[in-house]
């Protein structure tokens, strides 16, 4: 019972550290952000904010790390390599939850964001949604990548739009959006 409550305590201190260090994000850059910041925004002491981490980047780097292993898990759940039956519910899930921390993906997803995070996002949005079997079609590894580079690039700067644009069109609307240029886009190649 008594681990319970520690790991809802932790649980609480880590959001709340985590809603401090977005908020001072969307002021400054990481590098003009300190831990006394931080600290103060969240009301803890330091010792508490170094219990959990080692730097703001390493912070950073956890919050992408969760970001990264919630979507595999959508991702995983879906079936994307069945091309006649891919699931547009798996891509608006996804949308979903981007919406749900839209605040923290603007920041992650923007021209001054992680790069590597944004590489690893193409990386696995590709991987998963957008399997090239170059066995069963016409295409050699060499076109398959370029395609494949085509279409998670592709994705992911849709995102970054309906993001940039307040996400007013439904997550459903942009994963049929998504799918059908994917779709339309990959048969030309087969």
């Amino acid at each position: 019972m008594r681990e319970k409550k520690i790991d809802r305590r932790v649980k609480y201190t880590k959001m709340v550290i985590k809603d401090s260090f977005v908020k001072l994000l969307k002021q400054k850059s990481i590098s003009k952000i300190s831990i006394k910041e931080i600290c103060e925004d969240a009301d803890i002491n330091r010792s508490t904010f170094y219990a959990h981490y080692v730097s703001q980047y390493d912070l950073l780097h956890q919050i992408e790390k969760d970001i990264i292993d919630d979507i595999s898990k959508y991702l995983t759940y879906y079936d994307f390599k069945n091309r006649a039956d891919v699931p547009v519910d798996g891509i608006e899930k996804i949308l979903e939850y981007i919406k749900e921390n839209s605040e923290l993906f603007d920041l992650l997803l923007n021209s001054n964001g992680d790069i590597k995070f944004q590489q690893e996002i193409t990386k696995i949005i590709g991987k998963q949604h957008f399997p090239l079997d170059t066995e069963s079609n016409f295409l050699n590894k060499e076109d398959a990548e370029y395609i494949f580079d085509f279409l998670a690039n592709g994705s992911v700067g849709i995102i970054r739009k309906w993001l940039n644009e307040g996400m007013k069109k439904p997550a459903r609307e942009m994963a049929e959006l998504i799918l059908k240029i994917a779709i339309n886009g990959r048969t030309a190649f087969d």
